[in-house]
């Protein structure tokens, strides 16, 4: 398996690949993990970790593109050549960019590939710099190539399969995530209401501080929402040491620092125990067609979400099961206020999105999924 980022780290495309080695253990199967040097140590029956060297001021690997990730995936793919040559693999399975590794390994060594699409490689670069919109062409050619190229493509949301029929692959597979949350809840957890003493509603966002996720309009939508109302707040879980700061600064210039208060980043065990205390869930995605992975936490902790009316969302929520707004600060700020002055409808929603990440997307659909995938590709290798 080749995972071109830090693992493990508490953020999407790590904990996508735990879950795929925890199943794939579960089978039975043999795994080689060859990642970047940064990271913590997981265990796993049947998986040994492989890590790139460390190379100097290559640290704080973020995600998206970067030098520093052009520069390990150089790393990964000398290691990825050593270990192909050493050993015999009947697979490889790939995630997101490191699938151009895994054709060199298959035109090298003759060894298949899963192409593993946690979102569209060309689509990402053209949003970040949109000069590249000249030579999005060029882009398209490249995926077209490792697509048709893979004996299956899993994708995480209906979007990216709709996408890929168009570069006629082998197979697509759509591999929703799931809930990230344990069973039961900490006593001992930490009361955000009375550490702020918030009176009223608690607005709380988890994820990454990236421009793609909409903070600027959720603060910015806030600041509405609190002239018409100062009994609520707004708690942030997640986020970069810089990205904090810019935002702090941002709740500065809209006076509203009394109101959000950013507690960095938190556990994924630990994150069930701060849904819990939200009594109203947001995502403002701005960007990308992939389903946030955060939009199964939280259906499965209760609590009803806001987000915005787009594709990256409505591939898994709808009305029934959801609030959603325009990503404009007008849609979005009532949004926030029909949820705020509404206690029925937050129940409601709450309710309905339970009911439906537990009928949909749990764990034993996740498995079972990925189960026959690999069962099937293993009847094809002994066929």
């Amino acid at each position: 398996m080749l995972a071109p980022h830090p693992f493990y780290q508490d953020r999407g495309t790590p904990i996508a690949v735990h879950m795929l080695l925890k199943v794939l253990s579960d089978r039975g199967d043999e795994i080689d993990l060859l990642t970047y040097h940064e990271g913590r140590d997981m265990q796993y029956p049947g998986v040994c970790i492989h890590r790139i060297r460390s190379l100097p001021l290559i640290h704080n690997i973020r995600p998206g593109f970067s030098w520093k990730k052009i520069l390990c995936d150089g790393l990964l793919f000398l290691k990825s050549i050593k270990l192909a040559s050493q050993k015999r693999y009947a697979l490889v399975h790939a995630v997101e960019e490191s699938v151009f590794i895994a054709l060199m390994l298959k035109w090298f060594f003759k060894i298949p590939y899963v192409y593993d699409v946690d979102s569209s490689l060309p689509q990402q670069l053209v949003e970040r710099y949109r000069v590249l919109t000249l030579c999005s062409f060029i882009l398209n050619f490249f995926e077209k190539i490792v697509v048709k190229n893979a004996l299956a493509v899993a994708v995480v949301c209906e979007a990216l399969s709709a996408s890929i029929q168009k570069d006629h692959p082998q197979k697509v597979i759509v591999l929703q995530d799931m809930p990230l949350l344990k069973e039961k809840i900490s006593p001992d957890s930490c009361l955000l209401k009375e550490e702020f003493k918030a009176s009223g509603p608690i607005l709380m966002y988890v994820g990454n501080l990236e421009f793609y996720q909409g903070i600027d309009l959720l603060l910015e939508s806030f600041a509405l929402v609190l002239k018409e109302t100062r009994d609520v707040d707004l708690v942030v879980v997640g986020g970069e040491d810089a990205d904090i700061l810019k935002y702090r600064k941002v709740a500065l210039h809209l006076h509203i620092q009394e109101k959000v208060h950013f507690l960095g980043p938190k556990p994924v065990e630990c994150l069930g125990d701060y849904l819990a205390q939200a009594d109203i869930l947001v995502s403002p995605r701005l960007k990308g067609r992939n389903t946030p992975m955060k939009l199964y936490s939280y259906l499965a902790s209760g609590k009803p979400t806001l987000a915005t009316d787009l594709e990256t969302h409505t591939q898994v929520l709808d009305r029934e099961i959801a609030e959603l707004a325009s990503p404009s600060l007008d849609a979005f700020s009532k949004g926030m206020l029909r949820l705020i002055r509404d206690s029925s409808l937050r129940e409601q929603l709450g309710v309905a999105g339970k009911s439906r990440v537990d009928e949909k997307y749990s764990y034993k659909a996740f498995q079972k999924k990925l189960n026959d995938l690999y069962g099937e590709l293993e009847a094809k290798f002994q066929s």
